[in-house]
């Protein structure tokens, strides 16, 4: 099926790493032309050219934190100064904290809203008007699928990601009728760079394969094994293309059927 993103401006945020990286790689495989922004500048360049290697397309990079507007600003700026808009944006950048309500201070709780509410804040308040200009355009956050059906000792992450939802939601019916579409994804366990870490820190040295089967039984995913990175990458490749074009408002679950939430 040919998604209809060639040619189509894409920025991605935390896309030196894991999903956002694998999203830019999708997105550039089917003709997009894609920023990724991120904090590092080194990892940024590594991924660039990872992705130069995998597709033989050369990505654009701007270092720009999230919760920092006017680096948001400049990113935005400079992209839409060289290829004249914006269809694309993936508000994939976050953190994860969580703990005991009790336990939790109000410096995590402060991380995970500026990352997950100010920060996509900040990047979609930049895009609106090139995607309002042009009557179309895509939003996508990757959440996660606690912020659906938050469970104990899940602060202040959850929340953040229910919140996010919510912001989502707000933005589907605000700017439908310019034909911008919002959606979001909600990770399960995924292999991402996090992940990856628990998996080479743990004790029992398992293999990935183990490890994986495992870590889906204590989480009680049905489909028994963690997903990869390329399997949510596809989906947020679809909601950002004309193949979804009558998909806005919604929250796909990625999570090989853990969540209770439809």
């Amino acid at each position: 099926m040919d998604l209809g993103l060639k040619g189509k401006v894409a920025v991605i945020t935390g896309a030196s790493r894991g999903i956002g990286f694998e999203t830019a790689k999708t997105l550039a495989e089917e003709g997009a032309h894609v920023v990724i922004t991120a904090r590092h500048e080194e990892r940024l360049i590594e991924a660039q050219t990872a992705i130069k290697e995998a597709t033989g397309v050369e990505v654009d990079y701007a270092v720009a934190d999230v919760t920092d507007l006017s680096a948001v600003q400049k990113a935005i700026a400079d992209t839409a100064s060289k290829y004249g808009t914006i269809d694309i944006l993936v508000n994939n950048a976050g953190g994860h904290r969580a703990g005991s309500f009790e336990e939790v201070d109000n410096d995590a709780w402060r991380f995970d809203l500026e990352i997950k509410i100010i920060g996509v804040a900040n990047f979609t308040r930049e895009v609106l008007p090139y995607m309002r200009k042009q009557a179309s355009g895509s939003i996508i956050s990757v959440l996660s699928n606690s912020g659906k059906t938050p469970g104990p000792k899940s602060v202040p992450t959850s929340p953040a990601r229910s919140a996010g939802l919510a912001v989502i939601k707000e933005l589907s019916k605000e700017y439908g009728e310019y034909n911008i579409r919002a959606n979001a994804v909600c990770i399960g366990y995924i292999r991402s760079e996090q992940v990856e870490n628990m998996w080479q820190n743990d004790p029992e040295k398992p293999t990935w394969e183990e490890f994986s089967k495992q870590k889906a039984k204590d989480t009680h995913t049905p489909m028994g094994r963690v997903g990869e990175t390329a399997e949510a990458a596809k989906v947020i490749s679809f909601l950002a293309s004309d193949a979804a074009s009558y998909v806005s408002g919604t929250a796909v679950n990625i999570d090989g059927g853990a969540s209770d939430a439809m």
